[in-house]
């Protein structure tokens, strides 16, 4: 299978036969576009002059190093040997590939997709979803040393509604702290988010709906706007790109997105965030939320006491900006070797803190003590961040709420050096 890619054109865009402006349209592998982002030269010419970079490289796998690593040992087969081997020696000859047997495991994977028990619309719905995914990694890939907070919020909310002029008011402070901002990039409360965080300092995330799939002006025709068909990417991009989430008052889609960031990091298939539901001053929709989730999940057992640890609700913009900015004061992030978590730290504890952490998180705890120590061997992959402080143990992997409670300790302890 062959699809025609327009040269000059943004990444992944395919057609047939001659554009509207008669460009040339050069027939490429179908596999081509999944080769693009190890093989992109980048252009940072555009990036933020307001937002700068983290002093200490940012750590973005956002499992947290749950995914195993790929290994070379067995990279499967199409079936036939011949096109196997065709395909590692066309590997081996693509310049810039960071891991040759990754790459070779993905082509074989799409060679076998094709072939397989998929239907036509199964084969360009997996196409499509790798792409999107694509060109979303090459728009943050220049960005991914800057802090990001995902906003959410309903798309209907009007410019005058004090919803919208809070969520306008977060998203200022967020950049003055340092923080981009990640909307939905439509109108209402996305258009605020936009709208406070500045085009610069901005990434739109925009969904093609029949009835909606304009951009808002505050970031429509920004290199930063990325347009999806699929929720699911556009949802995967939200999750994985931002160290933050907030959610403002919203409907169905508003409830999907917090939901979805809440489950991921509750199971710990996404790496503990905060997770911030405001509202206007005085309002009280996040309140009754918080209600139902009382009464009904907490009351009959569905979510434990520590899951409560996992988001705030506040209508106070300050309180939010503080629950975000705080939460990596001293923390960095984490990542799992094994059954061990390592926490990074910006600063290293003092022997009383790591003693109080011992004490009051022992059942978190599956074998052994938390111990501060330097980076682990298995760390080499990382080594901009190499020079951070550790706290080290092996980690039951379960109620992450606790270990978001263990978060908090680590950046109210007291630091080596103010001791």
């Amino acid at each position: 299978m062959q699809g025609a890619f327009r040269a000059g054109d943004g990444p992944g865009r395919f057609a047939g036969g001659e554009d509207d402006r008669g460009r040339e349209i050069v027939e490429l592998p179908f596999f081509m576009p999944a080769i693009a982002i190890l093989t992109k030269s980048w252009n940072t010419a555009s990036m933020s002059q307001h937002v700068q970079p983290t002093k200490v490289p940012q750590e973005k796998d956002f499992t947290g190093g749950m995914v195993p690593d790929p290994s070379c040992a067995y990279v499967g087969s199409t079936g036939e040997k011949e096109v196997d081997e065709r395909i590692m020696a066309l590997v081996q000859e693509t310049h810039n590939v960071s891991d040759h047997c990754l790459l070779s495991e993905m082509m074989i994977t799409a060679v076998r997709i094709s072939r397989g028990a998929v239907t036509g619309g199964d084969f360009k719905l997996m196409n499509r979803a790798l792409k999107e995914m694509r060109e979303a990694n090459e728009v943050f890939y220049p960005y991914r040393n800057h802090r990001k907070v995902a906003v959410f919020g309903s798309a209907r909310t009007e410019p005058d509604d004090p919803e919208y002029q809070t969520a306008v008011r977060f998203s200022r402070r967020m950049r003055e702290e340092g923080f981009m901002t990640i909307t939905g990039a439509g109108p209402g409360i996305m258009a605020a988010g936009n709208e406070g965080a500045g085009r610069q300092d901005s990434f739109g995330l925009n969904i093609a709906l029949p009835f909606e799939s304009t951009a808002n002006s505050f970031i429509a025709g920004d290199a930063k706007l990325i347009n999806f068909n699929y929720f699911f990417t556009r949802k995967l991009s939200f999750v994985k790109e931002a160290d933050a989430a907030v959610g403002l008052p919203g409907g169905f889609g508003t409830m999907d997105e917090v939901f979805e960031a809440l489950t991921l990091i509750q199971t710990g298939k996404a790496s503990i965030y905060p997770i911030v539901l405001l509202d206007a001053e005085g309002g009280t929709y996040w309140k009754f939320w918080k209600q139902f989730i009382d009464e009904h999940l907490a009351r009959l057992g569905l979510i434990s006491q520590n899951d409560f640890s996992l988001f705030k609700v506040t209508d106070d913009v300050e309180e939010a900006v503080s629950e975000v900015v705080n939460f990596y004061r001293i923390f960095h992030s984490y990542r799992y070797v094994g059954d061990q978590i390592i926490i990074r730290l910006n600063e290293a504890l003092s022997e009383e803190a790591v003693a109080s952490l011992n004490e009051e998180f022992s059942e978190v705890v599956k074998s052994g003590t938390i111990v501060q120590q330097s980076c682990l061997e298995e760390e080499d992959d990382e080594p901009e961040i190499d020079r951070l402080s550790r706290i080290v143990f092996r980690h039951r992997r379960r109620d992450f709420g606790r270990l978001r409670q263990l978060i908090d300790a680590v950046n109210v302890s007291e630091t080596a050096v103010a001791k």
